[in-house]
């Protein structure tokens, strides 16, 4: 019952945005006063972008809290040394700080995507420390009981230099693995280049930090320190019972075998029962209702209309306010009439699985109750059973912007219309609305340029003219004065020049049959009506004509709900080949995220099996055997079984930032494996053991405390991210680090049960002769 002015910030996701916004409440907290004086209320939170960024940092930021003090009880759990569980610690604070004091220089801010980034590096930062500090551990405490031993600091750099190669080795693998992600365009570049650069400067600085703070460190805090004879607690109780488990897979390797390459057919299998999407929804706390009317409806018509829906939608529980706006500011970008109107629904900072049930609910609301969602109006290809010639749709502000990017409108999908007669257009134009209705899943069918706006047509008859000695200029400018009105004058009032323009009182405009009686005068003085000259009707019009590269179109747009949008894609172009005969000279294009998705899956593969060739070379540098460089890579498949039963158990949808959580796991895999041929290749040919079953379990057992606290650390720092998929903030990053975990798992098993097996039988470690 409010008429209002809405005040709308659009910005970047994340600090910017929430800065303007404060800054702008702090000014309109200090003319609250002359609000209130002038008979204003203020509602400030009908739309506050704000409240999702603040909701979804400080998610995020507890996240990477939680995730650090469980990998430092790890640390702690596995070193068993307070002074060690520091040493590998410190890489940290030292990596995150480093990474974000770059970003900063290069005016990178901390938005979401940036602490996603350094969340999901959170767990790997301190790897690279983990290695180092343990092997120097290690070697301190056989030292402490050789019978000669060394100086400490002698130790230290030895111990250091062992396992520096393959740390170096391990985390620029890590680091070109990322590397596709700066190749993806539009939308996808945008959101993932400041999480991938974060990423990418967190494991580069916790390299350094491994190279040069950590041995330091260590020499200072345990160089001169009595250490304890032995493995802590926890690798003493591992390591016998993993050197039993590993002889007893040795004694039936084929067998293990076999059931891994089940395992991973298994997993393969599973791939199509995938569903995938472009970016997840966004549970923002806050939803856009798009109402549209038949074009000519006028403003009083869509509030009343409004506020019928605004009763509606309040009484749904958890709707905190509704808020509708009609019309358009006169420099506004949007052409909409006024037959069209948005609601701002708050919902407030709620868990994702309650927003969720809310745009349910309003869908239902809107609908009248017959089904989940509605389309376009007019034709009856969707419209509202509650609200009869009345369509809606339903989105987030930031999802729409992000469709509006890739298609250029508000919605999913965008199916276009080309031609030259506009009628043949509108014809097929609706032929396509009703078959993309009736594809499931599509909800929110809207013609974006819908015909049909009424129109007042004056048609001047020269004829008639003539005889009463009239130019065609007089009578329209009559008709212009007395329904759009004229100046006539000017007057100088309270300091300002003010425009006197005369016109019909408005009784006098409102209906055809009046401005059919409009008075003129002949040249002669006779007493003419406007219908005396003219043929005055009412016609059918267009309240905007829609273009695209210079050509006409009809636009029609529909979202997709609880099904794959390339899947559904292929379905609506299936369909609307076989329901619709287009008229001659019209064509078709799609586009949509269903289109964008495909195009950055298509980069992203493309481009990570490029990144895929360069780290084979760093591999080959590193072993100097393609036999060795082939096994490492069998590590890979054991990843992707684990991250395609967590991707299903999350609810098997794939979006993109899934497909970068694939990568980014084959990226941490394969430093594993480094880790372990690295440790082969050190004992065989440093050491001068032999390659056989014996030197294969001790290598294994001497890197089960690193690659178990490496895998570990890593998991348990995504873990929280990983819990709270689909929650506020968590909805990009929160599908990556669940498939982490999940490969983590699995190619962790493997790798130290099933890798010193395969290296065995296949792997060749020649010695120093």
């Amino acid at each position: 019952g409010e008429v209002g002015v809405f005040i709308m910030i659009q910005g970047q996701f994340g600090a910017n945005t929430r800065a303007v916004t404060l800054g702008l409440e702090r000014a309109l907290a200090d003319i609250r006063p002359l609000l209130e004086r002038e008979q204003v209320t203020l509602h400030p939170a009908l739309f506050r972008p704000a409240n999702f960024i603040e909701t979804a940092v400080g998610n995020v930021q507890r996240d990477v809290l939680i995730g650090s003090v469980l990998v430092v009880a790890v640390l702690f759990l596995f070193l068993f040394n307070a002074r060690t569980a520091f040493v590998s610690a410190v890489a940290i604070p030292l990596s995150l700080l480093a990474a974000v004091l770059v970003l900063q220089h290069f005016g990178v801010g901390l938005n979401i995507m940036v602490l996603g980034g350094l969340a999901i590096a959170l767990g790997e930062v301190v790897d690279d420390a983990i290695i180092d500090c343990e092997n120097i551990f290690r070697r301190l405490r056989e030292n402490r009981v050789s019978a000669s031993p060394r100086p400490a600091a002698e130790v230290v750099f030895d111990a250091s230099m062992e396992v520096r190669s393959s740390v170096v080795y391990a985390t620029f693998i890590v680091v070109l693995v990322f590397i596709p992600l700066f190749s993806l365009s539009g939308v996808a570049g945008k959101l993932f280049a400041p999480l991938a650069m974060a990423y990418i400067l967190a494991i580069l600085a916790s390299l350094v930090v491994a190279l040069t703070v950590t041995p330091a460190l260590s020499h200072l805090l345990l160089g001169g320190r009595e250490l304890r004879p032995g493995d802590p607690p926890l690798i003493a109780w591992l390591k016998p019972r993993y050197e039993r488990l590993l002889r007893r897979i040795e004694r039936r390797p084929y067998a293990i075998l076999g059931a891994v390459a089940a395992g991973l057919a298994a997993g393969m299998a599973l791939l199509p029962l995938f569903q995938g999407e472009f970016i997840p929804p966004l549970k923002e706390g806050h939803y856009i209702i798009h109402m549209t009317a038949i074009p000519g409806t006028s403003r009083q018509e869509s509030l009343r209309i409004g506020h019928r829906v605004s009763e509606r939608l309040r009484g749904i529980p958890g709707v905190q306010s509704v808020a509708q706006w009609v019309g358009r500011a006169p420099n506004g970008a949007d052409t909409f009439g006024v037959h069209y109107s948005e609601f701002e629904v708050e919902i407030g900072a709620l868990p994702g699985e309650e927003q969720a049930r809310i745009l349910d609910a309003i869908r239902r609301v809107l609908a009248g109750g017959a089904g989940e969602g509605s389309g376009s109006g007019g034709d009856g290809y969707g419209e509202s059973s509650a609200f009869p010639g009345v369509s809606f749709a339903v989105n987030t502000f930031l999802t729409e912007r992000i469709e509006e990017t890739v298609a250029g409108y508000a919605a999913a999908v965008l199916v276009s219309v080309f031609g030259q007669d506009l009628d043949a257009m509108d014809a097929d134009a609706r032929a396509v609305a009703r078959a993309l209705a009736g594809v499931p899943g599509a909800v929110d069918v809207q013609l974006q340029a819908p015909p049909g706006a009424p129109e007042l047509s004056i048609r001047l008859r020269p004829e008639r003219l003539a005889a009463w000695g009239l130019a065609p200029v007089d009578v329209l400018e009559a008709v212009q004065a007395a329904f759009e009105g004229t100046v006539v004058a000017q007057a100088y009032h309270a300091g300002q020049m003010l425009d006197i323009a005369v016109t019909l009182v408005p009784e006098a405009r409102r209906d055809v049959t009046q401005v059919a009686a409009l008075p003129l005068r002949a040249p002669g003085g006779a007493a003419l009506r406007l219908d005396d000259v003219a043929e005055v009707r009412m016609a059918d019009g267009r309240y905007k004509i829609l273009r695209a590269d210079g050509r006409r179109v009809q636009a029609i747009t529909c979202n997709v709900q609880g099904r794959d949008t390339e899947a559904f894609m292929e379905q609506a172009r299936a369909r609307i080949a076989e329901r619709v005969r287009l008229a001659p000279g019209n064509y078709l294009t799609f586009a949509g995220t269903g289109e964008a998705q495909a195009e950055a899956r298509r980069d992203l593969i493309v481009n990570s099996l490029i990144a895929g060739v360069g780290v084979a070379l760093l591999l080959y540098l590193a072993f100097g055997s393609l036999r060795n460089l082939s096994l490492t890579f069998v590590n890979l498949p054991f990843a992707l079984i684990g991250g395609v039963v967590a991707a299903l158990g999350a609810g098997g949808w794939v979006s993109l930032g899934s497909l970068v959580g694939f990568v980014t796991l084959f990226g941490i895999t394969l430093r594993n494996s480094v880790m372990l041929v690295s440790h082969y290749q050190h004992l065989v040919e440093e050491e001068g053991l032999p390659w056989d079953r014996e030197t294969a379990i001790r290598g294994a057992c001497e890197r089960l405390p690193s690659i178990l606290m490496t895998a570990l650390v890593t998991a348990l720092g995504l873990l929280p991210l990983a819990l709270g998929s689909g929650q506020p903030g968590r909805e990009i990053e929160g599908p990556m680090a669940t498939i982490i975990v999940g490969g983590l798992a699995t190619s962790t098993l493997l790798n130290l049960l099933v890798l010193p097996t395969i290296l065995l039988h296949y792997g060749r470690f020649p010695g120093r002769g």
